[in-house]
Parts: structure tokens; C-alpha cells; sequence
């Protein structure tokens, strides 16, 4: 990983010759952009994706933004007091999070990386049980089938096929449910996600493949990922793929919405491909402004997912101060029971390491386990 060279749109197209001239600056061509809700918060159509939302539905869509930064927020705070070991942020993406998230129904399944916070509010985890396992004191904490939300993957693009094999089941059982995969810009060049994409497409599997590209794969940008948009890829391996305005929630609602029905209906895999930023670091042990450029940041700050959708609700008239004024008192005493929650986690018993190693007592584990207990135990004896 290359963080210590700062390089500019110009010397990515020099050193990737062939490379359209969309993907060297960054700049998309609009016409393969899925957009309903403009950055200046105006309502459009689309041919292909209609969308109805009511009044009340779209305020809860913009409580669920904010609630969603607003823990991000919280946990990146917390982390750099020392009380996480590390965090993803989800900055800039909380609009292809939450509009893919109740895109689904009930019964479906979502697969998810390590930044899929949004997603997991979306299906009901509590904020608490993802900080537990940044702290170190669970592994997840939540049960992915009572939530229909698998634990957080950390090996980039496994989960796409675990997804994927788990929608061949899907259609084995003959259940009238869908699955959604997450993974980033950077983990579509493994070929875990690739041989899914195969598995998926030859079977026929009810799984929706989410790209969330926010530009960057770390410190490499989408240009040394692929010559063309991501969600061109999808047709190599015979299935349709969507380009969809990332930073709106209106767009992500609604084209999810379709590619999750169009998977029930037998009609196969679909790619969707969320084309936003990630507006802060990779991780928080990671140096963003070591590779990219503010003025690339700063012009993604106006296309800000939340601002759009406050600007639409002010624009119609479909919200006032007073509800604004709410749901920031409601962000706050979340971020309020989030720090005083994760301060308040106990340390685990050490010895819960051995207790799931398999489904069934082994031997070999209970001696392990008896030789650490006595081990710790000596140390107490000389206190």
C-alpha cells in the first residue's frame, strides 16, 4: 500500500493510458447515474425506478441519516480516546446504506463487510452490540438470524459468496425471500467476488450484489481497480447492473427496492453499483490526506446525502423546524447512551475463547482451556 505519493487526477490518466477520461478525473457521466433527488434537494423521475414515498416516510428516512452519522460520529470520538481499537466510518455513506436497508423486506438477508452501520441499524441491531466487538468484548454481539443480518466480515469479499450460496438455498427451499451482499470499490478486484458473481449468475441465485463505490480502496482510487464503471461488469457474467446516485437515498431506496423484487420473481442477480465518497478515512488508523486532495473532498461535500434530502423536506414543506430541532435532540441522547454504554461494557471472562471453538465439547479444547485457567490462576496466588 502506497500512502507517502499524493497524486493527482493528471498523473492517474498518465499512468493508466486507456483509461476513459469519467474514470481518470472522477467524474461520472450522468447519463448512467440513477438520481431522483438532485444535491439542491429537487425531486425527479426516473423511467425505470419509480418510487412513492409519503411525507412521513421520508422523514423517517432523513431520521435514520442522522441518527446514523450521529453514531458514526460518536464512535470515531470514542475510538480516539482510546476506548475502541479501531473503527470504520461510514461518512458520506449513510444514504446507500439506509436507502438499500429498507429497500428490503423482513425475511430478507443482508451480508455485510465491516462498514455496513447503516444497514444494521436499517435491520434493528442495537449500536451497542457493533461498538462491543471494536472494543474487544464480543463477537458481534447479535444474532444474525433473529436480525436476517450476518456478523461483520472483516476478509475483503468472502461474504459475497456466503450470500450468494446462501441465496441458492433460498431457491432450493423454494421461499419467496432475497438476499443482499456489501462490499466496496476495492474488494471487486478479489476473486471471491467474482466467483460469486459466476456461482450467481449460473444458478440463477436471488442475490443482489451492493457496491458501495466511495472512490477510494484505501489509498487506491477506482482507476486501478477497472477500466470501466463497476456495474458494467455485470453483463460479463450475464446479469443487469445499475448505476445509482450513492449520495441519494431516494434512488438507493428505489432501485433496490427493484433489484431485490426482480431477484423473488426468478429473474436472477443484480448489480447495483452506489456511486458515492467516503468522506473521511478508510479507518482511523488510516491518514486520508496522505493520498488525495482536498478540492476532491470539498466538491463532495455539496452533494452531501443529508443536506439533500433536509433541502427536499424544506423545499415541500414537509417538515419544520420544530422536527428538525427533534430528531437533533434524539441524535443527541443517542450519542449520549452510546458513549456511556460502550464506557460501561465489562471486560469478558478471558476464558469465553474456548467456549465456541466447535459445537460440541472437545477434548483437546477443554484441556487447553484447563491449562489456561490454571496458568491465570497462578498469577492471582502471587498477588
Amino acid at each position: 500500500m502506497n500512502v507517502t505519493v499524493k497524486s493527482t487526477a493528471r498523473a492517474r490518466k498518465k499512468a493508466s493510458p486507456g483509461v476513459p477520461d469519467s474514470l481518470a478525473t472522477g467524474k461520472d457521466a450522468p447519463a448512467e447515474l440513477v438520481q431522483l433527488l438532485t444535491p439542491e434537494g429537487e425531486r425527479v423521475e426516473h423511467p425505470d425506478y419509480p418510487l412513492t414515498v409519503t411525507p412521513e416516510e421520508l422523514r423517517s428516512l432523513y431520521r435514520d441519516l442522522v441518527l446514523v452519522r450521529r453514531f458514526d460520529a460518536e464512535a470515531t470520538a470514542l475510538q480516539r480516546q482510546g476506548e475502541l481499537g479501531l473503527w470504520a466510518s461510514l461518512l458520506g455513506q449513510e444514504a446507500a446504506q439506509v436507502g438499500s436497508g429498507r429497500a428490503m423486506r423482513e425475511k430478507d438477508y443482508a451480508f455485510p463487510t465491516y462498514r455496513e452501520h447503516g444497514v444494521a441499524w436499517c435491520r434493528g441491531v442495537d449500536p451497542l452490540n457493533l461498538l462491543g466487538m471494536f472494543r474487544g468484548v464480543n463477537h458481534g454481539g447479535w444474532d444474525p438470524n433473529e436480525k436476517n443480518f450476518h456478523l461483520y466480515t472483516i476478509v475483503i469479499g468472502s461474504q459475497t459468496l456466503h450470500a450468494t450460496g446462501y441465496a441458492m438455498g433460498i431457491t432450493k427451499d423454494g421461499a419467496d425471500d432475497a438476499v443482499i451482499a456489501y462490499f466496496g470499490d476495492g474488494a471487486s478486484s478479489q476473486g471471491d467476488v467474482n466467483e460469486a458473481f459466476t456461482f450467481a449468475s449460473v444458478y440463477n441465485a436471488p442475490v443482489v450484489f451492493f457496491c458501495q463505490n466511495n472512490q477510494w480502496a484505501i489509498s487506491e482510487p477506482t482507476t486501478t481497480q477497472t477500466r470501466i464503471p463497476l456495474y458494467r461488469r455485470a453483463s460479463g457474467f450475464g446479469f443487469p447492473g445499475v448505476r445509482v446516485d450513492g449520495n441519494d437515498v431516494l434512488a438507493c431506496l428505489a432501485v433496490t427496492r427493484w433489484a431485490l423484487d426482480r431477484a423473488r420473481s426468478g429473474s436472477g442477480p443484480v448489480l447495483i453499483e452506489a456511486f458515492t465518497y467516503r468522506m473521511g478515512a478508510h479507518t482511523t488508523s488510516d491518514d486520508p490526506t496522505r493520498y488525495r486532495a482536498n478540492e476532491e473532498t470539498e466538491a463532495w461535500k455539496a452533494k452531501d446525502p443529508i443536506s439533500r434530502l433536509k433541502a427536499h423536506l424544506e423545499r415541500e414543506q414537509l417538515a419544520d423546524e420544530e422536527f428538525f430541532a427533534a430528531v437533533e435532540a434524539e441524535s443527541e441522547t443517542l450519542g449520549l447512551r452510546v458513549r456511556e454504554g460502550v464506557r460501561s461494557m465489562p471486560d469478558p471472562d478471558a476464558t469465553l475463547i474456548f467456549d465456541h471453538v466447535y459445537a460440541e465439547p472437545h477434548a483437546l479444547v477443554a484441556e487447553e482451556r484447563a491449562e489456561y485457567v490454571a496458568y491465570a490462576e497462578s498469577f492471582e496466588g502471587g498477588e
